[in-house]
């Protein structure tokens, strides 16, 4: 499983004419079962997403199509977590 933090980068101010893909971008994530939890973060720093079922590599290559990612509007901090202790209700995501 890996948290990603998209934190906002130099072309911020790009967002705007970026968030209708970025958006597309996060519904393929969901639709094809890597997503499970994307949001902001506090404070206006960006956003996250939790992923799981892919591997850092194809990750990556995600990551890229990602519009805000390709126009540098965010940075993507990629985070391994290893679950060792999973509520029953997220048990899925230890697999």
């Amino acid at each position: 499983m890996h948290l990603v933090l998209l934190r906002f980068g130099a072309h911020r101010d790009r967002a705007p004419q970026h968030m209708a893909g970025h958006k597309a971008w996060l519904q393929r994530g969901f639709d094809d079962g890597v997503f499970v939890l994307a949001g902001s973060l506090g404070g206006a720093q960006g956003g996250a997403v939790l992923a799981h079922r892919e591997s850092i590599d194809d990750l990556r290559e995600r990551l890229a199509q990602d519009p805000f990612v390709a126009e540098a509007v965010v940075q993507a901090e990629i985070v391994a977590i290893e679950p060792s202790r999973v509520d029953e209700r997220l048990s899925f995501l230890q697999h």
